[in-house]
């Protein structure tokens, strides 16, 4: 480099003689050229602030930042992380986890060209995801059924093609927030419906539904508290009742279930979920549900119900924008054949996960502890998760590697974070810990080498 240091604006290196650098140069091998080269203008630019502040700048501090910078924008891509915070459906992780063996068997499909829109029997355009929709309305017992993209695109879609400029009753204790603060109230505003609130925030009775209806009601609104709990003294209307008001006069009864599970929960996770079957036997008109939370599989809006009502959300213009692509669509078909064939628990990777048991657990961390004789971590049972706004009062039993009170949480935090295959663990009573409810087994090995080397690095 011309300088070794710089005293004055001129003697800064040019963008071109800091993507030369050997140390620069080495980032473009993992970063596109012009990214790397806007963080070098960037970096330069801000130094020279500096400079003019009377702060000193060298050329090995240019290069350290650039290098830095590069750094974290490298981290921002989508990468593979180790999931050990006990929450297995994690919305910042993902959601639900897919298997291998699932991608193995849709790649045929996804990858080339492949009948999207194609019907092989007549030759002419075909239905987007005709089969998918099968499946699902033989599944869940409803007449019909769609896909879109997620499940408040779905909502809304619903809203607008059943109650724009309508009233929808909702009792004031489901205007539930989803996640990215996300609230049910604006996106009913957003549709075109108008939002009648009724009842209070603990108790809401049939007799409140009642007295809010009239000519101006298009819809009859109920919203499964999927991601928080009530307790004490509340009362809530059941499905049931609403749908047989709803026929009095003539509204149909939307049902958001958020999560949506097709299988008894009860037995693996000790807590009994309402299921899609169940909300289309109670009579729901139009039910809708994620696809990548309790369905265990990628981003989708589901949406069962009757075939008039399905029809016309089909036929809404705002329908296109959010449909759903082929990879999605794939996914589905084979999770669905997965339930529909009784082999979910060992296909699907979330049902795996949340049904180890916390013996088979506590011999996993015992292994490792056993193997890495060091005192400063325990093996200890835990509560795990299911996460993703789904069944908060489900404490899963779990068995987590604890670290000593004596090494600091939050450096502990970032080593883990830091590596190539970052660990994502949790804070919990200012102590480290890595749940093993959500990790693999293909990476306990690695996550046990991990654990070694960054015991080491605080040792040292």
């Amino acid at each position: 480099m011309a300088k070794s240091t710089i005293t004055q604006l001129r003697d800064f290196p040019s963008v071109e003689e800091l993507l030369q650098h050997k140390k620069i140069a080495a980032s473009i091998k993992y970063l596109p050229r012009p990214i790397v080269a806007r963080v070098v203008k960037e970096t330069i630019a801000l130094s020279k602030k500096d400079f003019k502040n009377g702060i000193s700048i060298t050329p090995d501090k240019l290069i350290e930042s650039v290098i830095r910078e590069t750094k974290k924008i490298k981290r921002k891509e989508i990468t593979k992380v180790i999931n050990a915070t006990g929450i297995v459906v994690h919305t910042n992780l993902g959601r639900a986890p897919l298997s291998d063996e699932l991608f193995d068997e849709i790649r045929k499909t996804t990858v080339g060209f492949g009948n999207v829109e194609y019907d092989l029997q007549t030759g002419k355009r075909g239905k987007r995801g005709e089969a998918c929709e099968n499946y699902l309305s033989e599944l869940s017992g409803a007449e019909s059924s769609t896909v879109v993209n997620n499940c408040a695109a779905a909502l809304f879609l619903i809203l607008n093609t059943l109650g724009n400029r309508k009233e929808v009753i909702i009792s004031r204790s489901e205007l539930v927030q989803i996640g990215g603060g996300f609230r049910i109230p604006d996106i009913l505003k957003k549709s075109g419906a108008k939002l009648k609130e009724i009842g209070s925030t603990n108790i809401t009775t049939l007799i409140d539904y009642e007295n809010a209806i009239t000519h101006k009601t298009g819809i009859i609104l109920k919203v499964h508290q999927s991601n928080f709990v009530q307790k004490g003294f509340v009362e809530q209307v059941p499905l049931k009742e609403l749908v047989t008001l709803g026929k009095k006069h003539s509204i149909p009864v939307l049902n958001d279930l958020g999560s949506g599970v097709f299988i008894p929960t009860k037995k693996i996770i000790g807590y009994a979920e309402p299921t899609v079957q169940m909300s289309v036997r109670d009579g729901a008109a139009i039910t809708c549900f994620s696809g990548d939370k309790l369905l265990g599989g990628s981003q989708a809006g589901l949406i069962v119900g009757k075939t008039e009502l399905v029809e016309k959300i089909k036929k809404n213009p705002i329908f296109r924008t959010m449909r759903a692509d082929k990879i999605v669509f794939a996914i589905l078909e084979k999770l669905l054949m997965y339930y529909l064939d009784n082999s979910w628990q060992e296909k699907i990777k979330l049902w795996n996960m949340l049904s180890i048991s916390e013996s088979e657990l506590y011999e996993v961390g015992k292994s490792i502890q056993k193997n890495l004789k060091n005192n400063n971590i325990s093996v200890e049972a835990t509560k795990g998760f299911v996460g993703g706004g789904a069944l908060p009062e489900a404490d899963i039993p779990s068995v987590g590697i604890i670290f000593s009170n004596k090494l600091s949480p939050n450096k502990l935090m970032k080593e883990f974070q830091g590596l190539e295959i970052p660990i994502i663990g949790r804070i919990d009573n200012d102590r480290y810990i890595l749940d093993l409810k959500a990790v693999e087994k293909s990476d306990i090995t690695y996550l046990e080498q991990s654990i070694k080397k960054i015991l080491h690095k605080f040792s040292c």
